[in-house]
C-alpha cells in the first residue's frame, strides 16, 4: 500500500521528458556539417536551415535526426546524409522560378529542400507506403509546390517536362535516358550512378549532348524497377 501511494506522488511530480532542441540541433548540423565542408550557396544553406528534418523521419529516430548520417525511414530506404542532401542540391544550380523533377521522394525531405527553392517540385516514388508518407508530411508542412506520386521513376515525368533540373536519389547502373531527355537546355542531372562503387555525376544539356563530371563517391540505394532490369540485360 505504502509504495503505491509513493509511486503515486513521484508520478503526479516528475516532470515530462524534455523535448530536444530541434533548432539549435538543426543550427549546428548546417554550420558543423554544411558550411564547414564547403557549401557556399546562400539559398542552399537557407534551405537546410529552414526545413525541419526531424519530422521527416520514424518518431524513435528524430533524436539523431540531425546526426552527420543517413537514417532508415523504413521498406530498406534511408533518408540521406545532410551534407549530401545540400551537395546534390548545390550541384543542381536551382533558381527561383524553377521546376524541377525528383526520382526517389523517400522520406520527401530532399523534396522539402528544393521546395525551399524552386518554383515547382515533381517528385516520383516506387514505394506507393513512401510516397503517401512523404505527401503527408509535406502537406502537413505547407509544402504546396510539391507534386509526388507513386511509380516507376526511370522514364521520367514526360507530361510535365521539360525540366529546370533533374535530381536522382537512388543509384542505377547506368544512367536512364529519358531523364537526360527531359533536361532543358543548360540544366543539370545530378545522379549518383554505379553499383558497389558510385560516384555522384552530373549532366549537363548542350544541345543534344551531355557534359558529364564526376563528383564524390557516394552510397545510395540501387534504383529498382526499369533500371533494374536494364542492368540484368
Amino acid at each position: 500500500m505504502f509504495m503505491d501511494i509513493l509511486m503515486a506522488v513521484m508520478m503526479l511530480f516528475s516532470k515530462p521528458p524534455r523535448e530536444p532542441d530541434f533548432h539549435k540541433m538543426r543550427v549546428n548540423m548546417v554550420e558543423r556539417q554544411i558550411m564547414a565542408r564547403g557549401i557556399k550557396d546562400s539559398r542552399v544553406i537557407g534551405a537546410m536551415m529552414n526545413v525541419p528534418r526531424h519530422l521527416f523521419v520514424p518518431e524513435d529516430k528524430r533524436y539523431r535526426a540531425y546526426d552527420d548520417g543517413p537514417l532508415p525511414i523504413g521498406q530498406g530506404q534511408t533518408i540521406s546524409q545532410p551534407y549530401i542532401v545540400a551537395l546534390m542540391t548545390e550541384l543542381l544550380e536551382p533558381r527561383e522560378g524553377d521546376r524541377i523533377l525528383e526520382i526517389g521522394t523517400g522520406s520527401g525531405y530532399q523534396a522539402a529542400v528544393l521546395a525551399e527553392i524552386v518554383d515547382t517540385v515533381y517528385s516520383i516514388e516506387i514505394i506507393c507506403e513512401l510516397q503517401e508518407r512523404a505527401d503527408s508530411t509535406l502537406k502537413s508542412l505547407k509544402y504546396d509546390n510539391v507534386i509526388t506520386k507513386c511509380g516507376d521513376g526511370y522514364m521520367g515525368w514526360p507530361e510535365a517536362a521539360p525540366f529546370d533540373g533533374v535530381i536522382v536519389t537512388a543509384a542505377p547502373e547506368r544512367v536512364p535516358q529519358p531523364l537526360l531527355d527531359q533536361l532543358k537546355e543548360g540544366a543539370k542531372l545530378v545522379i549518383p550512378v554505379g553499383d558497389y562503387m558510385q560516384y555522384l555525376e552530373v549532366y549537363t544539356r548542350a544541345g543534344d549532348k551531355f557534359e558529364r563530371e564526376r563528383n564524390v563517391p557516394v552510397r545510395f540505394v540501387p534504383m529498382t524497377g526499369k533500371a533494374e532490369d536494364e542492368n540484368q540485360d
